[in-house]
């Protein structure tokens, strides 16, 4: 348990998002109706409590919605939703070119949204031992060129015997 609050207490004190080379953003949710600038972020001070609404909250728990346009509330229960609409302006406004998000298994590890113009990654296969999801890790290299790295599920029998310690 102490380790595990010692993870907490180093994730409450990172940032929010990342810009790489000022084209990709990148971070754990996804868009915010309260994002006018991207500099509002260099204004959220860490560490903090995460709120019930607003930018922070939006940013860590939002999620894109391909049968949607505009924003609408997140059956979640917690921030919204948004329309291919919503990156595809957000991008030209702030001049990027790709939002990079994770927060939602996807069967593939990855899955792009928005005429590619969104990505999420999620990084952990066989999410709590109840999906048969693989994971994934992004690349991107000097040109800005992404890549992906898949992990693959482990199979129903390889997953019970991690759970029994690898005993057979």
């Amino acid at each position: 348990v102490k380790v595990w609050k010692q993870f907490c207490n180093t994730f409450n004190c990172l940032p929010c998002t990342a810009i790489i080379d000022d084209k990709i953003i990148c971070m754990h949710g996804g868009l915010s109706p309260q994002l006018s600038s991207v500099d509002q972020i260099q204004n959220i001070s860490r560490p903090c409590e995460v709120p019930d609404t607003g930018l922070l909250c939006d940013l860590l728990w939002s999620d894109p919605d391909v049968d949607q346009s505009g924003w609408n509330e997140n059956d979640r229960g917690v921030s919204f939703t948004f329309g291919i609409d919503v990156v595809h302006e957000f991008l030209n406004r702030h001049d990027l070119d790709l939002v990079v998000r994770a927060h939602q298994v996807v069967e593939d590890g990855y899955e792009f949204f928005a005429n590619r113009e969104l990505v999420t990654v999620f990084s952990a296969p066989n999410y709590c031992g109840e999906f048969d999801n693989a994971g994934a890790m992004m690349t991107v290299d000097d040109t800005l060129m992404c890549s992906f790295q898949i992990l693959k599920p482990a199979s129903a029998a390889q997953t019970r015997q991690q759970q029994r310690g690898g005993r057979r």
